[in-house]
């Protein structure tokens, strides 16, 4: 089965720049301005252009709002130098919410795009996360 990440967005340059130039993804399709598919992930990624105060669904009282907010889901990239990914981000409108930090499997930062999504960043070292001694908790958060 694939699997495909939609993120909705308020400003689509600003997404396109964000992740292209922050993360190395590449545009694929692209139709007009409102969806944009960017490759060079395990899963494209799917940005879908929707303006602030929209509802979701049909019959859903809820709005889109594009501040900071927390969802149970979020994305972890995996990287090959935190450091200069997390620079690279910031440069490109990320904030920083946890500082890199060194985990038995690796490192991890965690930040928030443009438009309020959260996303971590994980670099691992050694064997990863077979790396967690067995009944220990350190897998991200």
């Amino acid at each position: 089965m694939d699997i495909r990440i939609c993120i909705d967005v308020d400003d689509m340059e600003r997404a396109i720049a964000f992740y292209t130039g922050g993360l190395g993804l590449r545009c694929g399709r692209r139709f007009q301005n409102a969806f944009v598919e960017l490759l060079g992930a395990s899963s494209p990624l799917d940005l879908l252009l929707n303006a602030p105060g929209t509802h979701p669904v049909a019959g859903s009282t809820a709005r889109r709002s594009y501040d900071r907010h927390w969802t149970p889901v979020h994305l972890d990239f995996v990287v090959d130098d935190i450091d200069a990914a997390v620079s690279r981000l910031l440069q490109h409108g990320a904030v920083l919410e946890q500082p890199v930090t060194d985990r038995v499997w690796g490192r991890i930062a965690g930040l928030a795009d443009p438009f309020g999504h959260g996303i971590d960043l994980l670099q691992f070292t050694g064997r990863g996360y077979d790396e967690i001694p067995s009944g220990q908790d350190q897998l991200p958060s």
